[in-house]
């Protein structure tokens, strides 16, 4: 799947500001017509450049205290790839997922979300148990949602790649 065009990409990063816009101001933004944005909004989402549309909530404000960034050392095959797959899609407190490399020899983070410290040792203590001779380390970097948040989630200054 190669890039879009300009005006896709427009579109994509003015979505990203605000998915509540309606397609006429869209339009607007992106210099097309309000038809135009309703066929290319599709096409993003059929071309898989759109998961989904949701929202970012005041986290704090929801109940939620702890952000963990999670980084694990583990033997990597297609089969663990696939459980670990199935396990985040069942735990509920996984926002983001991946295979990487770096920080000495770890192999996958994971990042999660957590009501307070003891519900983040829960979700440790699952993760563990639930991969005993998969995983051999987890290094965990815990952020408080309530205090010291320099910036918080959003995509609305991201940068613009140049065509």
């Amino acid at each position: 799947m190669g890039m879009p065009k300009q005006k896709m990409i427009d579109l994509l990063y003015e979505l990203m500001k605000n998915s509540r816009r309606s397609d006429r101001q869209l339009a607007k933004a992106v210099g097309v017509s309000q038809p135009t944005i309703t066929r290319m909004r599709k096409t993003l989402e059929k071309k898989g450049y759109i998961y989904g549309y949701t929202l970012v909530p005041a986290l704090d404000k929801i109940g939620f205290e702890i952000m963990a960034f999670n980084f694990l050392s583990a033997d990597v095959t297609e089969d663990f790839v696939k459980k670990m797959h199935e396990w985040n899609a069942k735990s509920h407190k996984v926002i983001f997922s991946s295979l990487g490399g770096g920080l000495n020899g770890k192999t996958m983070v994971i990042t999660s979300i957590h009501r307070d410290f003891t519900d983040f040792s829960t979700f440790i203590h699952e993760l563990k148990g639930s991969f005993t001779s998969e995983i051999k380390s987890i290094d965990s970097f815990l952020c408080s949602l309530k205090t010291d948040v320099i910036q918080h989630l959003s995509y609305m200054d991201l940068e613009k790649p140049q065509p």
